[in-house]
């Protein structure tokens, strides 16, 4: 996650750099069933209305939440499918509060967030609520695949924030939706919500069978141009709302080069801090739990396991000898093709590996969803290649893996 306010903050009141020292703990989601009310274009876990066999039984997710603790994880973000569908998550929720998780998180499509679970919620203390919402209207209820899923998640947001409960916004920007990030921006600011997060395309789960609907480059760039310009809004005039995006984190070099048009001072002091914050995280700072107990580096890479939950604790499992964890904590990592000749890595860590991974079969190949030219990553001597684009349709490469 890029924390884009965050660092604009350091434009007007510096921080001191600091960098991570020794093991590093993750923050850990955890999908804790596939069971959703809604069907998305774009869902990581190809997520339905139906019971899933092999889910995490009561007792098993309560020792879970025990050896994260004992752990000593910074975060944990309950998740899903739609969290609020499994049949014990109230009293998982209270039994990680109970534990007292330096943060915890909820993340859910907003629709089941009605006026008495809303007041439970509220009541648990979360830090923190995500909802996502994909569009305004019509768009969102198509993108989500439930007509009134509109209604019904700002319901939620409206409930939650009537208790005091920090919400924040998520939006997948696609193709199809991203005209509508003026009217979300709009949103987050009418409804006095404290977070809005841009999260780009992750070819995984639905989101690989339509990948095709993945952002053009230039809007890409014009979202980036639009967030930018409304978190030193938020930073120069006090307007509240908190900018965030995930899963490009050519986002932070965007960043960077507006810092260094506008703020040629303070450039050297923002890449230290982008540099100490590092980029992509995960395998490091990110792990996942899915549904049916199996580790993963991030959520998006369900066709990597590194164990069961249910055989061996997490604990256990992220301390060991994975090979690829022990590859994807390697700084700089063994990147090819644009990603490892970037001037940048060390403010990226490589952008999100999976992509590469779906595209070539190669987890180290470039990311295609980096939309900076040659010149701005500093490729001087390839300025004349032609830019990737985001891949239309499958690939044709044998090697090829699909979730």
């Amino acid at each position: 996650m890029f924390r884009l306010t965050q660092y604009m903050r350091e434009l007007v009141a510096p921080t001191p750099v600091r960098r991570r020292s020794g093991p590093v703990k993750p923050v850990v989601i955890w999908n804790l069933t596939r069971r959703c009310n809604l069907r998305c274009r774009h869902c990581y876990t190809t997520s339905a209305d139906v019971p899933f066999p092999g889910e995490l039984s009561h007792d098993q997710a309560m020792a879970v939440l025990d050896d994260l603790k004992d752990f000593g994880i910074p975060a944990l973000i309950l998740s899903g499918g739609e969290p609020l569908s499994r049949f014990d998550f109230f009293e998982l929720a209270e039994r990680a509060r109970a534990l007292n998780f330096r943060h915890l998180s909820l993340s859910t499509n907003g629709t089941l967030v009605n006026e008495a679970n809303a007041a439970r919620i509220a009541d648990l203390g979360f830090d923190y609520v995500g909802i996502s919402l994909d569009g305004i209207g019509a768009t969102n209820d198509w993108f989500r695949g439930l007509d009134g899923a509109f209604d019904a998640a700002l319901g939620g947001v409206r409930a939650l924030i009537a208790r005091g409960v920090k919400v924040g916004l998520r939006f997948t920007i696609t193709e199809d939706n991203a005209g509508q990030l003026p009217q979300m921006i709009e949103l987050c600011d009418r409804e006095r919500v404290d977070k809005f997060y841009l999260s780009h395309l992750v070819y995984a789960g639905r989101g690989d069978k339509h990948r095709g609907e993945d952002t053009e480059h230039i809007r890409t760039r014009a979202a980036l141009d639009e967030l930018i310009d409304r978190a030193w809004v938020a930073v120069a005039e006090g307007a509240p709302l908190e900018i965030v995006t995930g899963n490009n984190d050519a986002d932070a070099v965007y960043f960077l080069a507006w810092v260094e048009r506008n703020f040629p001072e303070k450039a050297a002091h923002v890449r230290a801090h982008l540099e100490a914050w590092g980029g992509n995280s995960s395998g490091l700072g990110v792990a996942n739990i899915d549904t049916q107990g199996r580790v993963h580096p991030d959520t998006y890479w369900s066709d990597y396991t590194v164990g069961n939950v249910k055989q061996v604790s997490f604990s256990q499992l992220w301390s060991g000898d994975d090979p690829m964890l022990a590859t994807l904590r390697t700084r700089p990592r063994p990147l090819k093709g644009r990603c490892g000749a970037c001037a940048y890595k060390a403010v990226c860590g490589g952008n999100t590996r999976i992509r590469a991974l779906q595209l070539t079969g190669d987890p180290w190949a470039e990311d295609p969803a980096c939309y900076l030219d040659a010149s701005e990553i500093g490729l001087a001597a390839e300025a004349a290649r032609v830019t990737v684009t985001p891949f239309r349709g499958k690939s044709h490469d044998p090697a090829h893996r699909f979730f």
